[in-house]
């Protein structure tokens, strides 16, 4: 039971703090581009991110802003994290077969569904419509973050819950913005991408990988994506969708192989040499081999990049894309502030309580044990801090519009700010409360 434990339980918990301080970071950022923005040194900032780079021949030219390659392309590294880890938990994680799935996936049909209906209703300007998008998304750094100030008082499968419909949700934000947020589409561009893909789909299936191949196709097909008019982040998912997820050797196999090794690295020791022999040398090469054998593909970058897109490609976006300033001479659209916080403030907690309730009560899923609905409830209002994926949606929605981007950034930081305190103070107040809501008996 204890090497269970540490097999599955430790490694999410792992997982649960690299997010929450990703979270802290995110949060840390945020200030810290806003107190910039609207300071003396305001041009200093916003000069930095419209600084181009790039490199160009006689036929050929790739320039762009510092933000723009922030958005563009470190942005699909943190979407190629996200593939990697809805693949996973598609094939062997909380989403892996319907009992489990169930609940999480009607959570997120809520939460994506009613915040999206919700600003289309409170929207009146026809120019603003285009942000229906913004408040379908959850930020599960932030939220994970704030889960952790709870500490023992959330049960982990709380937090599990949290993670497999923020999943869920995400993989929806992705759809979104491949069918609805995209421009002209040059579609030989994109057959080229997708036969390349296919290659690497193909090649995944036979258990052949080289992390050096996918690596100089996934630049191709970024660019690829750049030009063809669907936003380069999409090439990150599917991307992800082409690692392998199994080993090329079992455990069992590793294990045997490993005990060999070490036995013939002790017969070869030389006591009195302060280095290792040419055998044991030989050796230590053998078991390095033997490790890349072991390990999943997947498994293993999703491992290599977590801490990479948590501690700094995330907390740079943030940074970039926070800094809104007060002082613009660029109306602020009140309405859309507004709507956008309301959405991701009722829509989200209405929808996730709503899906969650009528799951249960028509026997569509089960409440996972370790939780009682009033946290659910208390969830589903912390789900609506939107804040990473929601301000990515915002600049695609409104492209050049600085005013409607502003407006934007103004209302999820307002509706994550309101979710995120009256979430922690529910389930404060719910995590001492057993007691179940049965939405059988009604």
């Amino acid at each position: 039971m204890e090497l269970i434990d540490k097999m599955l339980i430790s490694p999410f918990q792992r997982f649960v703090k690299i997010e929450s301080l990703s979270g802290i970071l995110l949060f840390a950022a945020t200030i810290l581009a806003l107190i910039w923005a609207n300071s003396p040194f305001s041009d200093i900032y916003n000069s930095i991110w419209e600084y181009e780079l790039g490199f160009s021949s006689q036929d050929f030219e790739l320039s762009k802003p510092l933000l723009l390659w922030i958005n563009d392309g470190l942005m699909a590294v943190f979407f190629f994290l996200i593939g990697l880890e809805i693949k996973r938990e598609l094939l062997i994680g909380e989403l892996n077969s319907m009992r489990k799935a169930a609940f999480p996936f009607f959570a997120a049909i809520g939460g994506i569904a009613v915040p999206v209906i919700l600003f289309l209703l409170l929207n009146t300007n026809p120019n603003t419509q285009a942000g229906w998008g913004i408040p379908m998304a959850t930020d599960i750094a932030f939220t994970l973050a704030i889960l952790q100030l709870l500490g023992k008082r959330v049960p982990l499968s709380l937090k599990v819950f949290l993670t497999a419909f923020a999943i869920v949700d995400d993989l929806g934000a992705v759809l979104i913005i491949a069918l609805f947020y995209s421009g002209d589409l040059n579609w030989n561009m994109l057959l080229i991408s997708f036969v390349l893909l296919a290659i690497l789909y193909f090649l995944s299936y036979k258990r052949i990988y080289s992390k050096y191949i996918s690596f100089f196709v996934a630049i191709i097909v970024w660019f690829l994506f750049l030009k063809s008019g669907i936003h380069p982040t999409i090439a990150g998912v599917l991307m992800a969708f082409s690692i392998p997820i199994r080993q090329k050797i079992g455990v069992s196999t590793f294990t045997d192989k490993l005990s060999e090794i070490v036995n013939r690295i002790k017969i070869s020791d030389d006591k009195e040499s302060p280095v290792l022999t040419q055998l044991q040398i030989a050796e230590i090469d053998n078991l390095e081999d033997w490790t890349c054998r072991v390990q999943s593909p997947l498994q293993h970058l999703e491992h290599r990049l977590h801490n990479w897109v948590a501690y700094f490609i995330m907390p740079l976006f943030a940074f970039a894309n926070a800094g809104v300033s007060f002082q613009t001479t660029f109306p602020i659209d009140y309405a859309l502030v507004f709507n956008i916080s309301i959405s991701l403030f009722l829509g989200k907690s209405i929808g996730i309580s709503l899906m969650s309730y009528l799951s249960l009560k028509f026997k569509w899923a089960e409440l996972p044990d370790g939780f009682g609905f009033l946290q659910v409830v208390g969830v589903a209002i912390l789900a609506g801090v939107g804040f990473t994926m929601s301000i990515f949606i915002a600049n695609l929605a409104f492209v050049e519009n600085t005013a409607y981007i502003d407006s934007a950034k103004i209302g999820i930081i307002v509706g994550s700010f309101i979710s995120s305190l009256i979430g922690f103070s529910l389930l404060f107040i719910f995590s001492d409360k057993k007691k179940k809501l049965n939405p059988h008996c009604s």
